[in-house]
């Protein structure tokens, strides 16, 4: 198996479900940190937000962000509003983010019928991904290249 296969692959494993990632923004020239829920599906992280909050305004302004997560991952990339989470070209991530985010999703945490609701895609360029485990082999680490899928 290549090296950027072994780390998709990892990826898959830690990131393809609700996972708490930290993500970097700027305000202006400060640097703004928060954690989110994260899903990972082929080279992005996937979370549902509101169009007005601070990281919206922050990615409009500078789509550029750095990911983390205690899963050993940190990278970068681009931040992207795909619209109202109800509109019809988010329909089949937000059936696979309703599943993975289940445990806390409906009961008042999200209002879908609110239009402002949206799905932020973050392309991730690139990362390095740690397996101290090295469940795949020797290599421990990954310093990945998700646009020219290289590892």
């Amino acid at each position: 198996m290549e090296k950027f296969d072994t780390a998709i692959k990892i990826m898959n494993e830690r990131f393809g479900k609700d996972t708490p990632i930290a993500i970097a923004t700027l305000d202006g020239s400060r640097p703004s940190v928060r954690t989110v829920s994260g899903y990972y599906e082929d080279g992005a992280f996937y979370v549902v937000t509101h169009m007005f909050s601070s990281k919206m305004k922050q990615i409009k302004a500078n789509p550029e962000i750095a990911v983390c997560s205690i899963e050993y991952f940190s990278g970068h990339g681009i931040g992207e509003n795909l619209g109202w989470v109800r509109d019809e070209g988010n329909a089949a991530m937000m059936a696979k983010l309703r599943k993975a985010f289940a445990s806390w999703y409906t009961g008042g945490h999200v209002n879908e019928e609110d239009k402002n609701t949206c799905l932020l895609r973050i392309r991730l360029t690139d990362g390095v991904i740690i397996d101290d485990e090295k469940k795949y082999g020797d290599e421990w680490q990954y310093k990945v290249d998700f646009v020219k899928k290289t590892a």
